[in-house]
């Protein structure tokens, strides 16, 4: 009976041992089928251990933030809250206006702070501060703290506001200037004062019945009347109905901004929310005035003020209260173009197909490199399946599966931590860090969605066809721990920041997670972060987590409209004429720049396209100006042939003349090199498919997030690709309705008034039409 016990109790134990997952080592965490480490590998570089935040702070550190230098920092780098530029320096916070001094010349639109700023808000009780650190912070405000033993200091400011709030203990506001401003309202006894400095206006709001000593020289100390609260605002002009109505808000200081969003499948729209909440330290007056980016102003119906300022992302308009919404159209993505070559075009294409499948892959193994490799699969895999090359397909996602399986498994085959090919978690910062690291996503937390994103997009792609391997019992569980790294959407979860990679009020995303810079923080291609967006949107669809798409809906959308705005100006909305280049290099947070990290013009240029997909149709969605960006980009180049990237720049003439774009392809497609991320399959059937198909046309949308509307001279071709297990009518704006297939294309073409359904037979190569009526609504 004994033995029989011991024999029932072992077999119980191992049932219990192989219920719960172990893990390899010490810091193994597993996840499904993968798993990440807590502890980095011998010998790789992390995050530096020093961080400026105050004891208010804990839980995960916002990187990638327009005022993250604060936070690497004994005090700060420059940083741009549009319409002011601060920086927090040993003796205060130091104030700038840009709008009054923004030039153009060919290389930069310059709007960044000047050596010397217009003034600087110091203590009385303290000429040096021992630090600046983060005492606070949301969506788009930050909070600084300083200290000087028991006297200190708080500055908080944000994205779009002209105020900067202060709090004071143990002392009081005292500004500095170069010069003695020209006060033109208010005088020693009056509590607000509306000054002029170097052509710049400020409003300065001391607390009711406080005082000013230094009129007429270069320091103003404010007497705060036994209160704590000051603030300063930047103003639009110097007259005093504009001081008065800055002054109304000036006592609501803000203490949090919050952004919401929400798409709407059946309007194929997102709408956004940004609120603000104040603590109002005197008068009736709860809300605040802000300024909106042009990517803002343009999508919201809400009422504006009067005032506006100059800014190096174009004129900012303003507005006043608690919050405001915006609604943008969602224009769709795909997880790959929709078959409709002839069967010449096809043939060739099939020996493109075969060119990437007999390729030997010995490229770099680092984040970035290996992302590019991902990306470049996942774009070979749905047009291998286009062509019917079923082998093909098979092959690049088993190379996708080999590939992200390694990256997402923290032990080796003998169970202990993996040298490389991994994913550690920095408990300090809350980053998840790939090692081989690339571009600085280690030591400096760069780029973790451009890089990330190649490997969601693929993970992705893989879903699409097998979704065993995306269940959480599998992988799923390590592509999410991916996605919530680069794009956390739940501000309680204090392992990783919220919207890492995002930035909800500038609308894009930044790619320097430190900041540390004179100009600001930057972003040099926003098409990748684009591409990010892309693989959260089709992952979600995929896997069935609406959440995870809708929040890839939002970025994708709000990205797209600040991409036409801040890097094309594809509206003509700037004053640019001395400015060279129709597209920016380089967006930084005090200027946009013609120069970015390649003075080579097609990696200028293209590092702005890069990786071009079946997500990139925005890029089509304006043939006019991209056949103006392109004549800029020859004309600079000197020549139709490129050394770099031409399958990148042919692709990109496919925008607006795709004739021209295939004819330059085939010339010169033998001795073409594709950028690491592409191959000839992904360029040739990009351009031979909007040659066919024509442009995007954003004025139509569907209520399915996997749609594209075409348009060639009139004639639409509508696309749907079915990515749930049941069969889906797609209704689009116009009326027009789309059956497809589960895990299949829905193709229909009208024009003349009849509608054609295409559907791609790979077996013999023909293209089979059934025409059917239109539907209408």
């Amino acid at each position: 009976m004994k033995t029989k016990g011991f024999a029932l109790m072992l077999a119980a134990c191992l049932v219990l041992l192989t219920s719960v997952p172990l893990s390899a080592f010490s810091g193994e965490q597993r996840l499904g089928s993968g798993s990440y480490s807590t502890l980095p590998p011998n010998g790789t570089k992390n995050a530096q251990t020093g961080l400026y935040r105050t004891g208010r702070i804990s839980g995960a550190m916002p990187t990638n933030r327009w005022w993250s230098s604060l936070a690497w920092n004994t005090y700060s780098e420059a940083q741009y809250p549009h319409p002011l530029a601060v920086k927090n320096e040993a003796n205060g916070m130091s104030v700038y206006a840009p709008g009054p001094r923004i030039a153009a010349h060919p290389a930069c639109i310059c709007g960044t702070m000047s050596d010397t700023p217009d003034f600087t808000v110091g203590h009385t009780s303290a000429s040096s501060f021992t630090a600046a650190s983060v005492d606070g912070y949301s969506d788009w405000f930050v909070n600084a703290r300083y200290e000087a033993g028991s006297r200190s200091m708080n500055a908080s400011y944000g994205l779009g506001s002209p105020y900067v709030y202060f709090m004071f203990h143990g002392g009081s506001p005292q500004l500095s200037f170069t010069a003695s401003p020209t006060i033109w309202s208010g005088d020693e006894q009056a509590s607000v004062l509306g000054i002029t400095i170097d052509g710049a206006h400020y409003g300065l709001f001391g607390p009711s019945g406080g005082t000013w000593d230094g009129i007429g020289t270069d320091t103003l100390t404010n007497r705060l009347n036994g209160k704590s609260y000051f603030a300063i605002a930047a103003l639009p002009d110097n007259r005093p109905d504009t001081l008065e109505q800055f002054r109304r808000y000036a006592y609501a200081h803000v203490t949090d901004t919050k952004v919401a969003w929400s798409y709407n499948a059946d309007r194929s729209e997102v709408q956004t929310t940004y609120t603000w909440t104040t603590s109002v330290k005197e008068g009736a007056e709860q809300g605040t005035i802000f300024a909106l980016y042009p990517h803002q102003w343009k999508h919201t119906d809400a009422a504006l003020l009067p005032y506006e300022y100059d800014s190096v992302r174009g004129v900012m308009k303003t507005g006043a209260g608690n919050s405001l919404r915006t609604a943008m159209k969602f224009t769709g993505v795909l997880p790959s173009l929709p078959f409709k070559l002839s069967v010449d075009e096809r043939a060739a294409l099939q020996g493109y197909v075969d060119e990437a499948q007999a390729e030997s892959y010995s490229g770099a193994s680092g984040t970035q490199q290996t992302g590019k490799r991902l990306g470049k699969l996942a774009a070979l895999a749905p047009i291998a399946e286009q062509v019917g090359d079923a082998a093909a397909a098979q092959q690049f996602r088993s190379d996708m599966k080999g590939i992200l399986q390694d990256w997402l498994k923290a032990s080796d085959d003998t169970e202990r931590l993996k040298r490389s090919n991994l994913f550690y978690y920095n408990e300090r910062w809350g980053a998840l860090i790939g090692y081989p690291a690339e571009n600085g996503s280690d030591t400096e937390l760069n780029d973790h969605h451009v890089q990330y994103g190649y490997f969601i997009r693929a993970a992705a792609e893989i879903a699409r066809i097998d979704p065993d391997w995306s269940s959480d019992d599998e992988w799923g569980k390590m592509v999410k721990l991916l996605i919530q790294d680069i794009a956390n959407a739940d501000h309680s979860d204090t392992r990783f920041p919220f919207l890492r990679g995002f930035d909800p009020y500038a609308g894009h995303s930044w790619q320097s997670g430190h900041g540390q810079f004179a100009d600001g923080n930057y972003n040099g291609s926003p098409s990748e972060a684009m591409n990010a967006w892309s693989g959260l949107i089709l992952w979600g669809e995929a896997t069935g987590d609406t959440r995870i798409r809708d929040l890839g809906i939002y970025m994708y959308t709000t990205e797209m409209n600040a991409i036409s705005e801040y890097w094309f100006d594809a509206y003509e909305t700037k004053q640019r004429q001395d400015f060279s280049r129709t597209t920016a290099s380089m967006v930084w947070g005090g200027k946009t720049a013609s120069s970015g990290w390649s003075d080579r013009p097609e990696q200028s240029y293209g590092m702005s396209w890069l990786p071009i997909t079946a997500a990139s149709l925005y890029l089509t969605h304006r043939p006019d100006y991209a056949d103006r960006n392109y004549a800029a980009l020859l004309a600079e180049n000197g020549s139709i042939s490129f050394n770099l990237w031409a399958d990148i720049v042919y692709m990109y003439r496919a925008a607006s003349n795709p004739e021209e774009a295939a004819a330059l392809f085939d010339a010169h497609a033998e001795a073409m090199t594709p950028e690491a991320g592409n191959s000839k399959a992904n360029a040739y059937y990009w351009i031979r498919s909007l040659n066919v198909l024509g442009q995007a046309d954003p004025a139509v949308s569907a209520d399915y997030p996997l749609y594209a509307v075409f348009n060639k001279d009139g004639a639409r071709t509508y696309a749907v690709y079915n990515m749930t297990n049941r069969a889906k009518t797609v209704t689009f704006s116009d009326g027009t309705q789309v059956k497809a297939e589960p895990s299949a294309f829905g193709i229909a073409s009208v024009g003349n008034g009849s509608i054609d359904i295409v559907r791609p037979e790979p077996d013999d190569g023909d293209v089979h039409i059934l025409p059917i009526p239109v539907h209408k609504e």
